[in-house]
């Protein structure tokens, strides 16, 4: 039996709602908050006590190389990258992960091991 999207849904909103009653962002260790979307992955730097975006990527359209991913995964792997570059360039290198309610693996687990790459810490 295949559960409904309002269901999983719900439940995603729940589990998120429980890592942000634990984790918060400041303007020295920033949350990288992560939407997952069917098609692409957004993802924002955000300092929590004043409520900024301090740097955001998307996956959209990211080529190169990805090493042996293929597909959604490399574009992933790419914008975690470019995420970190552009964190780089705002003197940001600690953050706080919030992976928003998804679960670790797949495209979600590809961005955080770019972004690791792209010398992130978390």
């Amino acid at each position: 039996m295949k559960e409904s999207p309002l269901y999983k849904r719900a439940r995603r909103a729940r589990r998120h709602h429980a890592i942000r009653a634990r984790i918060s962002g400041t303007p020295a260790v920033p949350r990288l908050s992560i939407y997952r979307s069917l098609t692409q992955i957004l993802a924002q730097l955000i300092d929590d006590t004043t409520g900024k975006t301090l740097a955001a990527a998307a996956t959209a359209g990211l080529k190169g190389d990805a090493g042996e991913r293929t597909g959604k995964i490399a574009e992933s792997y790419l914008g975690g990258k470019a995420l970190a570059e552009l964190a780089k360039t705002a003197k940001i290198t600690t953050v706080v992960f919030d992976r928003g309610g998804f679960r670790f693996t797949g495209r979600l687990r590809a961005f955080a091991e770019g972004a690791r790459e792209g010398g992130l810490q978390f």
